[in-house]
């Protein structure tokens, strides 16, 4: 203030008074527009990065189920591999049994009485039973490994399926970071975009398509 009444104003004086105002007043066009941009632009950032947010979890679900996927399918298919063993070694020993069951009808056709002739008839009927209880095994093991192939067949496809929408969704996180840095529109829209198709081939993998 001086010695003749008037005041001196600073040009924080100024800005302050236009603050106190709400910013309204002649110069209002100068400091309102760059505002209004920068909230824009912030309302665009928050809205991609919660977006991106959601994205990413989904994103890491995704991931886990796709490993989950692949490593049951390892198991079962061992357990296949297992069955398949198993059902070898009864068509072995079932072989065997065959092996016996031609000795012994030979022998029985080649006997000289009847009592040793039916003593090896016996041993032919024996060895007949064990062949249909040894063929009833091997089958039904046989049966089991399909089984197990098709859940790990079934487990694999779903294992791809987790992965491309795994894959999908790190694509829409890139395009989001894009779209950060640009502030473009169309990326943006593209990333939704991308974002859905992933969920969808997510969605896909869900219920077994």
């Amino acid at each position: 203030m001086s010695g003749h009444g008037f005041h001196v104003h600073g040009p924080h004086d100024h800005e302050l008074e236009h603050a106190a105002s709400g910013g309204h007043g002649h110069g209002d066009g100068h400091h309102a527009a760059p505002a209004a941009e920068h909230s824009g632009g912030m309302s665009m950032t928050s809205k991609i990065a919660m977006c991106t947010a959601v994205i990413a979890t989904f994103g890491a679900i995704f991931a886990y189920m796709g490993g989950a996927t692949q490593a049951n399918a390892g198991i079962y298919k061992n357990n296949a591999a297992i069955k398949k063993t198993e059902a070898s070694n009864q068509w072995n020993y079932f072989q065997s049994k065959s092996t016996k069951q031609a000795l012994a009808e030979f022998a029985r056709d080649t006997a000289t009485d009847d009592a040793r002739r039916q003593g090896w008839q016996a041993k032919v009927t024996r060895y007949e039973q064990e062949k249909t209880d040894i063929q009833t095994e091997a089958k039904k093991l046989e049966a089991e490994a399909s089984k197990w192939d098709a859940k790990s067949d079934e487990q694999m496809h779903q294992h791809h399926r987790w992965a491309q929408a795994t894959t999908v969704l790190q694509v829409s996180i890139a395009l989001a970071a894009i779209a950060l840095l640009t502030k473009n529109k169309w990326l943006e829209r593209a990333m939704f975009g991308v974002a859905v198709a992933g969920l969808v081939v997510g969605g896909l993998a869900a219920f077994h398509v």
